[in-house]
């Protein structure tokens, strides 16, 4: 936890996400138009929840004798709350399965006119074929079935 005194004046008349809480708590049941001192509080205690959760992580990788900061910081510094811990691996979880299936429909579309004159491309056989492209098709292949069988998997489990 930050200090009291340094916490009073850190963010006078400073709003990171009043548009954002506004929304927000409008979701959760409140006016479309919120009292100012609503927002401004909530506002508050959401930036001293980021900078302590910060602050915190930052003290774990110096005790790692690390300069920079990575997730892990950041789920040793949120350890306390299993919720939010659990939350947070949620996303992550969800992120990876998410860029998995990002790397399995990204395409070379568009790139075809790009290429200058009969210069041979990296991977090009004598005939002009494109070895890399196949490897790259049957790879992309692969990767299909692979995130088809997880999304399987995951569907079969919430269907029991």
């Amino acid at each position: 936890m930050t200090e009291v005194r340094a916490r009073a004046a850190r963010h006078k008349g400073q709003m990171n996400f009043e548009a954002e809480l506004t929304q927000a708590l409008y979701a959760y049941g409140d006016d479309k138009e919120p009292l100012p001192e609503t927002v401004r509080i909530v506002d508050e205690m959401a930036t001293d929840f980021i900078i302590e959760t910060c602050f915190s992580a930052a003290k774990s990788a110096e005790c790692c004798s690390r300069s920079k900061l990575k997730v892990d910081d950041f789920k040793f510094a949120i350890r306390g709350d299993p919720v939010l811990l659990g939350r947070v691996n949620e996303l992550l979880a969800m992120d990876k399965h998410i860029n998995t299936a990002r790397k399995a429909f990204k395409t070379d579309e568009g790139r075809e006119g790009l290429e200058r004159g009969s210069r041979k491309r990296k991977g090009e056989g004598k005939d002009g074929e494109d070895k890399v492209e196949d490897k790259a098709e049957d790879k992309g292949v692969k990767v299909e079935e692979k995130v088809a069988e997880e999304l399987g998997d995951d569907l079969d489990d919430d269907m029991e």
